[in-house]
């Protein structure tokens, strides 16, 4: 099987995380595994495993021809002959299809606020669905969202994996006292409701003055980020909240920290909590999207309604007060998540639902 990955970016973000972390797993699994980066490269660029065959479009317009041919001679140069396109790159994956007929298309859809699928319209993707093989969702919602709405019956759910990195990435020491650190890792998007974080940092300040929160995602530089910088040095909370934007080492950073939150206030399955439970973290999060399946009980974490300050403040204030309590929530968290969204397990699901499409379609 040759499969490339196609992704609109390697900016840090959950879709693109995905792309890599399938161009990376399926390397050492198939005939030729490849990755392309339509628009923009990023950070993601140095996860990526030296086997795996890589190109970057540098596409300058929604229908640049001279990108959609620089893609036509990778895919005839490998010997493409399905394209595993994520989210919103599935248009410059349709528009090579309409090029070479015989090329298979399979749409990985990582829409992130699936609390309003009713107010999710996309005439072109649906459209563009005519000609997809298959549909991964996800999480249920979008699986469902998918089958009424868009023009594919063969969608699978799949959950979000983790990979681990082929080489050591450099990283840097977090602000704040060892032992005393509390993580979210979130681009400064709205639904990421940073506001109910920075408003619990308030309360516990006040009660733990030593205890700080490290922000970790990436900064858009719009109103929203400008907002909560603001935010955060009104309420003088300089050397108790730190943004650092985007990094391309996670695991190092977790592993520096006590407890993880977020705080979201939509969320599809997010690798954040996967992220957490590798790194073996106690966490604090909104019951948002498939979080609950993560975290199914308070054997593997504290769940919170969504924007509630009050829970928020009281169950990190439970975990920063109870040290064992945070090692037996991080230990179990990290032996459900090994059990449950382990990558082989889901690349097995992957390829068997690919093979019986592509044995359908011949």
């Amino acid at each position: 099987m040759r499969i490339v990955q196609i992704i609109d970016s390697l900016e840090v973000g959950g879709a693109e995380r995905m792309a890599v972390n399938y161009a990376n797993s399926l390397a050492d699994k198939i005939e030729f595994s490849g990755l392309i980066a339509t628009r923009h490269e990023g950070l993601l660029l140095d996860y990526l495993n030296q086997k795996v065959v890589y190109s970057f479009l540098e596409k300058k317009s929604a229908l640049d021809l001279n990108a959609i041919f620089r893609l036509r001679n990778y895919i005839k140069k490998n010997n493409v002959e399905l394209i595993h396109t994520h989210s919103s790159s599935f248009f410059t994956a349709i528009l090579v299809k309409l090029t070479m007929p015989k090329l298979k298309v399979v749409w990985h859809d990582h829409y992130g606020v699936s609390q309003n699928l009713t107010l999710r319209k996309n005439i072109i993707l649906k459209f563009s669905s005519f000609l997809f093989l298959g549909i991964i969702s996800v999480n249920d919602a979008l699986k469902e969202w998918a089958r009424t709405y868009l023009n594919c019956q063969n969608i699978i759910y799949l959950p979000n994996f983790i990979v681990e990195p082929a080489i050591s990435l450099k990283s840097f020491r977090l602000k704040g006292k060892d032992g005393q650190r509390i993580i979210c890792v979130a681009n400064l998007r709205p639904q990421k409701n940073h506001d109910l974080l920075i408003n619990g940092a308030i309360e516990i300040h006040r009660r733990f003055p030593e205890w700080t929160f490290h922000l970790v995602g990436k900064d858009f530089n719009d109103t929203y980020s400008a907002h909560l910088l603001e935010k955060v040095q009104d309420q003088e909370l300089s050397e108790t909240v730190f943004f650092y934007g985007a990094v391309n080492n996670i695991k190092d950073l977790l592993q520096q920290c006590e407890i993880a939150v977020l705080t979201s206030f939509s969320e599809g399955l997010p690798l954040a909590i996967l992220e957490y439970g590798f790194a073996n973290l106690p966490v604090v999060a909104t019951n948002v999207g498939e979080i609950s399946k993560v975290i199914p009980s308070v054997k593997q974490g504290l769940i919170i309604d969504s924007n509630n300050l009050s829970q928020f403040v009281n169950s990190v204030q439970k975990l920063i007060e109870e040290k064992d309590t945070r090692k037996l929530l991080g230990e179990h968290l990290n032996s459900f998540v090994n059990k449950n969204f382990s990558e082989k397990s889901i690349l097995e699901e992957y390829m068997i639902w690919l093979e019986s499409l592509l044995t359908f379609a011949e």
